[in-house]
């Protein structure tokens, strides 16, 4: 009977498949030799392999494009990277590389705009979509941006408060704006509808008895994000269908409007099996709103999109190193890695995301089902189920093994160093692991180095007010 791993991987999914394959027993990531990382770098290390996020770029813009083709749609697709997901400079200054939009959602956003500005990574032309609460801190910076002649600077409002402050605060200046329609949440969710945006039932009555007849406000985009994201199920096209209707209500009224938002991204792979026909759902997309269009004879909208994970989780990766197996009971193993599961992804513990995990080596092992457990004194620290078995299997490691084992969570490329306050404090004083930057040069050739080496208890003690 076969029953080693990679006897269990091969008859569960294709394998090898796109970013993962073999070398000498070991695992690769889009060709990386994890192996050569880990004796170079050592345990536990972070690291973002960046050409990732050029190729995910491409493939939503061909096949947006593709889409806008096959359906004789006469509006523009935009492309935008939300810098929430990943605030780094390699990030963006990647994304930036591929001329894409941006989106903020904080004043300290204008802040990392203007920075790129100076460098001349960006210039006024940009298109920048500005989204979240708006502070009066946040308005003034978004109206200071324009001022420098950022022409393309648009304002979503989030209520209808946000209007009166905002014209309070630009005086006599035009600005362009867009507004967001609250969804209604899903099922299970614990309140009804979305804190986030303007009623759809009250968006019409706001716009006729707070914009139309307001000379230095100009109408241009229309809002729409579902939390879970762009999905092919009821509970997704029941929103999209609402909020399709109210923009082409609203589209009769402002002749100006000509940008619908998709806002929620596309899912990224969180499992080997993962499945998911993205150009069907651009098309679907594309043609229902050309559809109601053409039906109340009207041009089609620009398509927004605000990709932050689907731009920057796959390029991401954490790799640790199993310090102890620990047979608690009759039937359960725990493997103990050498840092916090809670540390360094943190959205594993907060809300139950999954994430491919697969070990670097013993592949010829034979595998058994384990828990993953933290160096943490928390008994949440810890990661016992996958997203299709409910359970982890992973290789045998004894004590007796001369090498020890290597685990690897992929695709952690977005969110999980802002949730988990990069360079800060962490639960237990366990320090922020080593983080290493993958890119390629010219040649094509591998290059890697050190963007931070691991955190250490002087940079802790000082935040703590020890080393003053």
């Amino acid at each position: 009977m076969k029953n080693t791993y990679f006897d269990l991987i091969e008859q569960s999914y294709y394998f090898p498949q796109e970013g993962f394959d073999l070398r000498d027993g070991n695992l690769t990531f889009h060709g990386v030799s994890l192996k050569y990382l880990i004796e170079k770098y050592g345990t536990p290390f972070r690291f973002f392999y960046l050409p990732k996020i050029g190729d995910q770029i491409k493939k939503a813009r061909n096949l947006f494009n593709r889409g806008i083709k096959n359906n004789s749609y006469r509006g523009k697709y935009h492309y935008c990277y939300c810098t929430k997901c990943n605030h780094f400079y390699h990030v963006i200054n990647e994304a930036l590389k591929h001329n894409v939009d941006l989106e903020t959602s904080s004043s300290f956003d204008i802040d990392l705009i203007l920075s790129f500005y100076k460098q001349k990574k960006i210039n006024t032309n940009r298109i920048i979509v500005h989204n979240g609460h708006k502070t009066d801190e946040y308005l003034r910076k978004i109206i200071m941006l324009q001022e420098k002649g950022f022409k393309n600077s648009i304002i979503v409002l989030d209520s209808e408060e946000e209007l009166k402050r905002l014209t309070a605060i630009a005086g006599k200046r035009k600005v362009k704006i867009g507004i967001r329609m609250a969804v209604n949440e899903e099922s299970q969710s614990s309140y009804y509808t979305s804190r986030l945006g303007i009623p759809n039932t009250d968006i019409l009555d706001f716009y006729d008895n707070n914009i139309r007849e307001n000379p230095n406000i100009e109408l241009k985009m229309f809002h729409f994000f579902v939390d879970s994201g762009i999905k092919d199920n009821i509970y997704y096209w029941g929103e999209f269908q609402k909020a399709l209707s109210l923009f082409v209500n609203l589209k009769k009224k402002c002749p100006t409007l000509d940008s619908f938002n998709l806002g929620g991204g596309f899912p990224i792979r969180n499992n080997l099996g993962f499945e998911y026909n993205y150009e069907y759902m651009i098309n679907e997309i594309m043609n229902n709103i050309k559809e109601s269009c053409v039906k109340e004879d009207l041009e089609e909208p620009d398509i927004y999109t605000e990709f932050g994970k689907y731009t920057v989780g796959e390029s991401g990766a954490v790799i640790f190193k199993v310090l102890e197996t620990k047979q608690q009971n009759d039937s359960e193993t725990w493997y103990i890695i050498d840092n916090s599961l809670m540390n360094t992804i943190p959205d594993a513990w907060a809300i139950h995301e999954k994430f491919i995990l697969l070990p670097i080596n013993k592949w010829d092992k034979e595998y058994q089902r384990v828990n993953i457990g933290g160096i943490s004194c928390d008994h949440s620290d810890y990661y016992n189920s996958e997203d299709l078995n409910q359970e982890v299997l992973l290789p045998k490691n004894t004590e007796e093994d001369k090498d020890p084992l290597y685990l690897g969570f992929f695709h952690t490329g977005a969110y999980q160093d802002a949730i988990s306050g990069y360079g800060g404090i962490k639960h237990c004083l366990i320090p922020s692991p080593k983080h290493v930057i993958i890119d390629r040069d010219a040649n094509g050739n591998f290059v890697d180095f050190v963007y931070r080496n691991e955190q250490s208890s002087e940079e802790m003690f000082k935040i703590l007010g020890y080393n003053p």
